[in-house]
């Protein structure tokens, strides 16, 4: 016999088949500290890819996309964030039978309270989960371009490099971009520069998610830096989900000491522990800058369409 947890947070019992009806209560199971702790410590990217699904599959509902998206919007006013794209999955919730057209609905709703009640600004990218292939980008962008929803400025495409070129998602990005939304996509997070150069190169990225191995390739820092595109680093993310080894090993100060134009980012915040989107627990020590009064910092102007913070609902 085991116990698993309801949505709600309450214990509940399962048992096998073969197993004679209980003569007495159970003793209660309790979800510990210690033991979230543990679960949401990733033994690499896959492990870390595997936990956020099985969070994801909670949302099983309209409510529970609702409140979601709520919750998000109050804990950024709380923060004192006022403007924020918003990074949503529309295959996950269509896998659990939330219909497109009732997804739009609903983060559009709760758009609309959020700026009528936080003051906060919320526009949506919809991403293709790559692991999950053709498929998802079929109904990815059919949310795109045939719901449309207000809020709707970006196309992405999140979930495991490895085994996932970009290449495979161009033509759903080309649709996008002639349709008039932005192309940002995550790359080289991680795998290695050349992932970086495709979404650049064949899915036309305005912005990169995470770019964390751009600094492998001399060539892509120069060009990176010339054009000043902008790259969404998440340090936290980065050490917990072992793409890089530590905050001392992080290649941002070398990113900021190149001249590319970085933001740091909180990524996904409930699924590495720091509730601050400023959060990175990043020891200063690590990030101590070696240029000389001599060499001024470029001056560098940061888009609309590249926040200071990136959450996604799913």
């Amino acid at each position: 016999m085991s116990c698993t947890y309801t949505t709600s947070g309450r214990p509940r019992r399962e048992r096998s088949p073969r197993s004679p009806p209980a003569t007495k209560a159970p003793p209660r199971c309790r979800l510990t500290r210690a033991a979230l702790a543990d679960y949401f410590t990733f033994s690499d990217f896959a492990h870390f890819i595997e936990v956020y699904q099985s969070v994801v599959a909670l949302i099983r509902t309209t409510e529970d996309l609702h409140l979601l998206t709520y919750e998000v919007a109050r804990d950024l006013a709380a923060q004192q964030v006022r403007y924020v794209e918003l990074q949503v999955t529309p295959y996950t919730h269509f896998l659990a039978g939330i219909a497109t057209q009732d997804l739009c609905a609903v983060i559009e709703d709760v758009r609309a309270i959020a700026a009528r009640e936080f003051g906060v600004q919320m526009r949506w990218i919809f991403d293709i989960p790559g692991e999950y292939g053709i498929p998802s980008a079929d109904v990815t962008l059919a949310a795109a371009l045939g719901q449309r929803p207000d809020g709707l400025l970006g196309f992405g495409l999140g979930g495991p490099e490895i085994g996932h070129p970009r290449g495979t998602f161009q033509s759903y990005f080309d649709q996008a971009i002639a349709a008039g939304l932005h192309s940002v996509p995550h790359a080289g997070e991680s795998t290695g520069p050349q992932t970086i150069w495709d979404a650049l190169t064949l899915l036309r990225a305005e912005r990169i998610g995470h770019g964390t191995h751009c600094m492998e390739d001399p060539k892509l820092v120069e060009h990176l830096a010339e054009r000043q595109i902008p790259l969404e680093v998440s340090p936290t993310s980065n050490v917990c989900t072992r793409v890089v080894e530590s905050y001392a090993q992080h290649p941002l100060p070398r990113m900021v000491e190149a001249g590319l134009l970085v933001t740091i980012n909180s990524d996904d915040p409930p699924m590495f522990a720091p509730r601050s989107l400023m959060s990175t627990r990043w020891p200063p020590t690590c990030f101590r800058s070696t240029r000389p009064a001599s060499r001024p910092w470029p001056k560098t102007r940061c888009p609309r369409l590249s926040p200071m913070c990136q959450r996604k609902t799913s």
